[in-house]
């Protein structure tokens, strides 16, 4: 298997890019989770935000989106995480979040990394230096928890 990394201002994301990456966003959490919620929220191209493409064969297995923040105390967000349907079990879920906390440390040194995560994955994330810095809560009916790893 031979998968490729891409670590990308949104700015250098091709049409063909951006479509793949939403489509995998729209079957795995609209479709597949059945939570019907705005996906496509204003973020995707805006500011210095980044984009984290894992692809085997030219096909998106593994993405993620990357945040800036936009004061200087705050977090960088690690968000949209996902592994496609034919790829789960490969262990990309650790190698994608790696690539994302690598790019999240040589992009903004030093600072916090903040996610939500769905709560049945927070032992997972916490083997990633994640810790757990809210209650369980719902967000488009799925329990969540907020996590925060020091920068």
């Amino acid at each position: 298997m031979d998968l490729n990394w891409h670590d990308l201002h949104h700015s250098e994301l091709t049409t063909g890019q951006l479509y793949q990456l939403l489509a995998l966003r729209n079957a795995v959490f609209i479709v597949e989770q059945q939570c019907p919620y705005l996906d496509i929220d204003g973020s995707d191209l805006t500011g210095d935000n980044r984009h984290l493409l894992g692809l085997i064969d030219d096909r998106l297995v593994a993405y993620a989106r990357i945040l800036v923040p936009q004061e200087a105390d705050q977090p960088v967000k690690i968000g949209r995480v996902i592994i496609s349907g034919e790829a789960r079990g490969l262990n990309l879920g650790s190698r994608l979040m790696e690539q994302a906390i690598d790019s999240s440390e040589r992009h903004w040194p030093q600072r916090a990394l903040f996610l939500s995560a769905q709560a049945h994955l927070q032992r997972f994330y916490g083997r990633l230096g994640f810790v757990a810095v809210s209650d369980e809560y719902l967000e488009d009916d799925i329990p969540h928890v907020d996590m925060l790893r020091a920068g």
